[in-house]
Parts: structure tokens; sequence; C-alpha cells
């Protein structure tokens, strides 16, 4: 049965900025972390370190970042959605900017993982295509706009931007988890999008290319804490 996350929860990205042992170092710090703070951590990492990541942590959720939707038999390096589940890969992400999908693939993928029982995170680049990717069902959409991935500086998603896509995607399924993640790269952005109505934040680069990545990784989990904390005792922006 796929997991229920609980929310705020937070997302890891490493994305290819990072590899081998250095994965593992940031799945465990991410690990602690997350029992620190008692918060759901999203970990999504290369399928070549899936197993390896899984083995050696307790509490994070291990999504991989793309798979195929061929059957077990013939299909030389395509990735197979049942090699993942094995591994100990709880979902995976479909559509991100860096490996976009047609919709008709997009369908095709969510519909292999609900064979398995899988999460599906899916990115959505504009409110037009995550209402149009919300109509699928997946379990988390993340409505990012591209030009703000990938520590490309332009800044993060502004807060009406945040509430319309969170309105868009709960007027079609309220059960969707809506995460905001583009350009974020300080614990106090984290708080700041839950605070606005996000069930979620991460980061990919905004972690990866920190000064201290390891401690920014706690920072981004104490800040989900925080904002968790703070909506429950009825705080508001």
């Amino acid at each position: 049965m796929k997991r229920k996350i609980r929310t705020p929860y937070f997302e890891i990205g490493t994305k290819n900025y990072i590899y081998g042992d250095k994965i593992l170092e940031y799945a465990k710090a991410a690990d602690a972390a997350a029992e620190k703070y008692d918060i759901d951590v999203l970990f999504i990492t290369t399928p070549i370190e899936i197993r390896r990541v899984v083995e050696n942590t307790k509490h994070l959720i291990v999504l991989a970042p793309y798979m195929d939707t061929l059957r077990p038999g013939r299909g030389m390096a395509d990735i197979l959605p049942e090699a993942l589940k094995a591994a100990g890969a709880e979902g995976v992400v479909v559509n991100h900017c860096e490996k976009p999908m047609s919709l008709p693939q997009i369908k095709k993928t969510i519909d292999r993982a609900r064979e398995l029982d899988m999460l599906v995170f899916a990115c959505a680049d504009t409110i037009a295509e995550a209402k149009a990717i919300a109509e699928l069902h997946p379990d988390i959409i993340n409505p990012e706009p591209s030009e703000l991935i990938g520590g490309t500086g332009a800044g993060v998603s502004s807060m009406s931007y945040v509430a319309e896509s969170i309105r868009t995607i709960k007027a079609i399924y309220s059960d969707i988890l809506v995460e905001q993640a583009a350009g974020i790269t300080s614990g106090e952005q984290v708080y700041r999008f839950i605070m606005a109505g996000s069930e979620a934040a991460g980061a990919a680069s905004g972690i990866m290319n920190a000064a201290d990545p390891l401690a920014m990784i706690d920072e981004m989990i104490a800040a989900t804490r925080r904002a968790k904390d703070d909506l429950a005792a009825g705080k508001t922006l």
C-alpha cells in the first residue's frame, strides 16, 4: 500500500549534482533531520543509488526521477518500473523540465505506477499544464516555472502564483498534494511557501550548491517543522 505522506513535507532532489558515496552522505543527513524534526522527507535520486539509500536510511520516502513504461522482458537500457519498485523506490517523478514528457506519456507512466502502487510526483511548467496533469490524478503536483529551476538566480515563484496553482489543482482533485520548490535557496523561503498554503517545499540546486549542503538540509527541514507548528498554532504570515 502506498505510504500516506504527512504534510507539510520536504523534498530533496539530488539530480546529477552528486553521485556515489556523496549521495549516501546526503541521504543520511536528510534521514537524521527527518527523524529529528519528525517531518516526512522525499528523497529523489538516481536509480543507480536507490537501493543503497533505502537500505541505509529509515525515514526517507525515496522516489525515482523517471521510469519507462515497458514490462519485464526486452528493452535494453530502459528503466523498468518493476526494477525500481524492487530496489525500494516508493514512487516516481514524471515530467520534470529536465526530462519533459508528453501528456499521453505522463498518463501511461501514471497508469504503470498505479499498477505497482507507487506514488506519482508530477511536475508542471505552467498553471495550464498543472490543470491538465491534475486531471490524471497524480499524488503530488509541483507547479514550478522552468525558468526558476536549476539555480538560475531568477528568484522564486510569487505568492500569487502559489495561491493560483493550489486553487487550480485542488478544484480538480482536492487530495492532490501541491508542492512549491522552484528557486528555493533558504529555510526562510521554505517557511514562507508553506505558510502561504503550499503543502510542501523542496530543493535541489538550493541544497547542492549551498556553501554547506548538509547544514542546508537541516535548515530547510527545520523550517518545514517550524511552519507546521506555526500553522497548528493558527499563525499567519
